[in-house]
């Protein structure tokens, strides 16, 4: 890991288990080390995925994994309670999520997405870890369960926020942390920009969602958690703070969220 006198930075939201990297993922650890991407959560999408999680989680230190059903995945049979306890008993599991509500496409009703959306609440709450919420063209109705389910009671992060300061706000207001990715730092996000300089340095995070939404100045490229200083360097201008700062405020939030 980075010496106490270089960056750590803290990749709380990628997929760098997915096929994307089946030809380079060793190399991307090899660079993340290089570059002081110190620590990552690999986030579960699908049934499917669990197995190659748990065992990336397994073979790294610095990896810990989620469980979860994407909201508009669609299934042959819903997550449950119980199976959702029993994969996030692992020691190296962290949190439950994604899950949520996504109203930019309609894989999944709205009916049914909240029910998963409750249930992965439920198995967060029980077992006393954060959820991972993906919020797209959803906002009031995330928020709304949100508040119907008392998150509080287990807390949980806003991946990939991309919505406005009502939102944030109320989310905060339930205690949850928000986290921003690449598209903070896209030339058509001002308003974007403009929520993240509001959010307080203790409920700040820092994530990729990689292979997806690469910052600038990788827009384009497939992403990897190493372009997470990208999104710190935005921040950190953003907040008018150095980029050390924000490393430090991101990691530290990282780790106590996850309990890491």
């Amino acid at each position: 890991m980075a010496d106490d006198s270089e960056h750590s930075f803290f990749d709380t939201h990628c997929h760098i288990d997915f096929p994307h990297f089946d030809e380079d993922r060793d190399a991307v650890f090899d660079r993340m080390a290089a570059e002081g991407i110190d620590y990552a959560v690999v986030v579960g999408v699908e049934y499917e995925h669990v197995e190659r999680l748990r065992s990336l989680a397994e073979s790294r230190d610095n990896v810990w994994f989620s469980v979860g059903i994407h909201p508009n995945h669609e299934v042959d049979h819903e997550p449950t309670l119980e199976w959702l306890c029993d994969v996030a008993e692992h020691p190296k599991c962290v949190a439950i999520g994604e899950t949520g509500m996504d109203f930019y496409r309609h894989h999944v009703e709205p009916e049914l997405q909240e029910t998963r959306f409750r249930t992965h609440i439920s198995a967060a709450q029980k077992l006393d870890i954060p959820v991972i919420v993906h919020n797209r063209d959803a906002d009031e109705a995330s928020i709304r369960i949100l508040k119907d389910s008392g998150i509080e009671k287990c807390g949980g992060i806003m991946h990939c926020f991309s919505a406005d300061w009502d939102t944030a706000r109320a989310a905060l207001d339930m205690g949850m942390y928000i986290s921003f990715s690449g598209n903070v730092s896209f030339k058509n996000s001002q308003q974007l920009r403009d929520v993240a300089a509001r959010v307080p340095d203790d409920r700040l995070l820092i994530e990729t969602d990689a292979p997806y939404l690469a910052p600038v100045p990788k827009r384009g490229k497939r992403n990897e958690p190493t372009y997470v200083k990208h999104v710190a360097e935005c921040l950190a201008e953003v907040k008018g703070i150095s980029i050390q700062a924000l490393a430090e405020i991101s990691t530290r939030n990282g780790l106590k969220v996850f309990g890491i």
